[in-house]
């Protein structure tokens, strides 16, 4: 042991291990390594990890998913975790801020790997499908593209709570933080980065403490496991929803105090509009319009729609709170959270601004899809409530 010791320069075991495998690993194994090792730390925190059970919406064909809730604490020791690993890895004089040296390099890798997956899910729903929530239409491109299966399970992993949650809305995160050290590393502290910074760690915290309702949004329920999906959580979300984050590591800018107490306060004050419309609409779910909202009982609309099976079923459509004002006015928070986060790079370059641009396309289109589902589902429902609610997302504007 101390001529190891002495071999290793006097440093500890774990610091020399560190540095030998650093130092003799070839070179190209590192990228795979990393995307693989934590995919297997997320598959095994999603098992193992404990939860509540909770329930999804019934599907057409009259299933029911069964989940885990268990997304929080997931999130809470993954991003602990990358905090100690850090810590450790800054002690024996290395930087998790490679992968944003060779970033270019992890894309590449989750590419194919998510070619290679998407296959996978392809095949796995034409032959093993895990319920009949799925199907082909005859065109294998289609089908490749859009996914065999609404909710593929393997070895009772749920394969979209994986892409999407696990790993794309995990991921977002350690990348801002890990965006934030290299700023650090090159410049030192810089305010503009640190506030955007900030706004999407309390965004992404707060999804994963609302985890179980995004179980009831159009990526799940409506969006199966195939390209369009997989492909986007395992490779959009980790490239392009950081992006402004890496943008900043190289275009710091010194915010005015009250310039950035502004930006950061309005960030928050949309999150919190974010939470607190998607709250009402649980609550007003949970208690059957039993509470209150804005201090008086909920008005709703009791929509009765029929499964495949021919078996009749009730949702509530919520007329009160933030669902008063339009029909989608949660995803005008989301909108005026991704400037706030945007708007520190304070440049008139587009490139920071294409995430903000792109989210503004994806909900506009998501409110128009959202739509035509509930039209078909709830139909003269639905016609009464968008005459009680006219405005789709920002009133009087659209």
């Amino acid at each position: 042991m101390a001529e190891m010791y002495h071999a290793m320069g006097g440093k500890s075991f774990l610091g020399g291990t560190l540095e030998m495998w650093w130092s003799s690993r070839p070179k190209d194994s590192l990228v795979p390594c990393v995307v693989l090792g934590y995919m297997a730390f997320a598959l095994v925190l999603m098992v193992l990890l404990p939860g509540k059970r909770f329930e999804g919406p019934v599907t057409a064909n009259g299933n029911i998913p069964v989940y885990e809730d268990n997304g929080f604490l997931c999130y809470v020791v993954t991003m602990a975790t990358f905090v100690v690993l850090t810590v450790i890895l800054k002690a024996y004089g290395l930087t998790p801020t490679v992968i944003y040296d060779r970033f270019d390099e992890v894309i590449f890798f989750l590419n194919a790997f998510s070619l290679v997956f998407c296959l996978f899910l392809y095949l796995k729903g034409v032959y093993w499908p895990s319920s009949s929530d799925g199907g082909i239409s005859g065109n294998p491109i289609f089908d490749y593209y859009w996914g065999t299966e609404l909710y593929p399970r393997v070895f009772g992993v749920d394969i979209k709570v994986f892409t999407n949650c696990r790993f794309a809305l995990t991921v977002w995160p350690i990348l801002v933080v890990l965006y934030n050290l290299k700023s650090y590393e090159l410049h030192g502290f810089v305010n503009n980065i640190f506030i955007s910074s900030v706004l999407q760690l309390v965004y992404t915290t707060k999804f994963f403490w609302w985890e179980a309702g995004y179980m009831y949004t159009l990526d799940i329920i409506l969006d199966r496991a195939g390209f369009y999906i997989c492909w986007g959580c395992l490779v959009l979300v980790p490239s392009f929803y950081a992006s402004v984050s890496m943008y900043l590591v190289k275009h710091p800018v010194h915010l005015e105090p009250i310039i950035a107490f502004l930006i950061l306060s309005c960030g928050l004050a949309s999150i919190c509009i974010n939470y607190w419309a998607d709250l009402q609409k649980q609550r007003a779910r949970e208690t059957q319009g039993n509470c209150l909202i804005w201090g008086r009982k909920p008005k709703i609309i009791k929509a009765r729609y029929t499964l495949h099976t021919g078996e009749e079923k009730e949702s509530l459509l919520l007329v009160s709170g933030w669902w008063r004002v339009a029909r989608h006015f949660n995803y005008f928070a989301e909108l005026l959270l991704a400037f706030c986060w945007t708007v520190p790079c304070m440049t008139l370059n587009f490139a920071p601004y294409a995430y903000f641009v792109f989210l503004t396309i994806l909900l506009v289109h998501r409110s128009f899809r959202d739509e035509q589902k509930c039209s078909r589902k709830y139909g003269h429902y639905w016609r009464e409530y968008c005459h009680e609610v006219p405005f789709r997302i920002v009133p009087y504007l659209l």
